[in-house]
């Protein structure tokens, strides 16, 4: 009887790259004929589809790849609002227990592997007596680490995570380093492929940066600041790769657009909208494109400018904020891949595939 692959994917901190991964991993798994099953055991961010709680990344993996039928096998437990608080006065490890090991089961009953995502770093969980750790021990699970690019503290963080998978008796199969910028990439692979080899840990692969996988949609902006479309809604699905605060003089800002630009200015700041405008359509066959305009300060221009946005299709949000409030957030967003984007999906599976030794993974499993 054929070994099921099990591998079960941590992370040192939370948004390092588990879903790309398992992405990229799945798709892989697929090309070599394997009949291949994805579960999150537990899942933290949660959304209501055909009327039953699934986590985020297991609607995700089942729309991609055509296993949305099994929502509830692949998402056994999820973390509503009042979960933990509940679980801490009323604890029953044995209920979440028999869900993990009940879903195991029937996902894996006729296949030939299983991608195991977690939900943090090896210690999340424990609140409920399910650390990632307990989790990778009670499904019988090899581990993979995402960990963040750089040296000394990728280590530390490294062996810090070991540790705890040790203790539970786990497996860790080897580390991914995620997210190296391009001028430090060489110096990284290198320096670290030989620090954990010290440390008897395996460097399985390190991936760059990729613009393309951080780049959000204008849809996504919109929704995660809950701000409001004045006009282009056909154009939401852009993607914003760099981001402009217009508040200075219309000749200065056009130095600074690039392709894909979100611009964020006052709402009567005229000059800069009109910019924006010109500069998108003027340019368009040389790829300057302005993926958007965000409009602050919760004012509105005249109808004859907001004709012209009309006609340019260029997707234009409204924010009551002022601009350098609006900047700020949409620095920090934090956007997942989602159903819609094809090209992170399949970019995702090219950067696995390319700077991963998904060969040397499919062996020790």
């Amino acid at each position: 009887m054929k070994r099921l692959k099990n591998i079960f994917i941590s992370s040192i901190y939370q948004n390092a790259g588990k879903t790309t991964l398992a992405l990229g991993l799945y798709k892989f798994f697929r090309e070599h004929r394997l009949r291949t099953v994805f579960m999150k055991p537990i899942g933290q961010k949660v959304i209501t589809v055909r009327n039953q709680n699934v986590d985020k990344d297991s609607y995700l993996m089942g729309e991609v790849y055509r296993c949305s039928r099994r929502y509830k096998e692949m998402s056994p437990i999820t973390l509503e609002r009042g979960f933990t608080e509940k679980y801490i006065f009323n604890p029953d490890k044995s209920v979440l227990q028999e869900a993990i090991e009940k879903s195991f089961a029937r996902l894996t009953k006729n296949s030939d592997a299983i991608i195991v995502e977690g939900t943090g770093h090896a210690g999340v969980g424990s609140v409920i007596d399910f650390s990632n750790a307990d989790v990778a021990r009670l499904l019988g699970s090899k581990v993979i680490m995402i960990a963040q690019g750089g040296i000394g503290r990728s280590i530390d963080e490294i062996m810090l995570n070991k540790a705890l998978f040790d203790l539970k008796k786990v497996e860790v199969l080897g580390v991914i380093i995620n997210k190296v910028r391009p001028e430090k990439f060489d110096k990284i692979k290198k320096t670290l492929a030989v620090g954990l080899k010290h440390k008897g840990i395996r460097l399985l692969g390190v991936l760059p940066v990729d613009p393309i996988l951080s780049a959000p949609t204008v849809k996504q902006v919109m929704n995660q600041l809950n701000l409001d479309l004045l006009c282009g809604k056909d154009s939401l699905g852009a993607h914003v790769e760099n981001t402009i605060v217009a508040a200075m003089e219309p000749q200065n800002m056009m130095t600074y657009l690039r392709n894909g630009a979100l611009v964020i200015t006052s709402g009567d700041r005229i000059d800069n909208i009109l910019v924006s405008i010109s500069s998108h359509l003027i340019r368009h066959g040389k790829r300057l494109i302005i993926a958007g305009i965000i409009l602050t300060g919760g004012m509105i221009p005249d109808e004859k400018i907001i004709d012209l946005l009309k006609r340019s299709r260029i997707p234009v949000l409204l924010s009551p904020d002022d601009t350098y409030t609006v900047a700020g957030k949409v620095e920090s967003l934090i956007c997942k891949i989602e159903k819609t984007d094809k090209d992170k999906i399949k970019e995702a599976g090219r950067l696995v595939k390319r700077y991963i030794d998904v060969k040397m993974i499919l062996e020790k499993l």
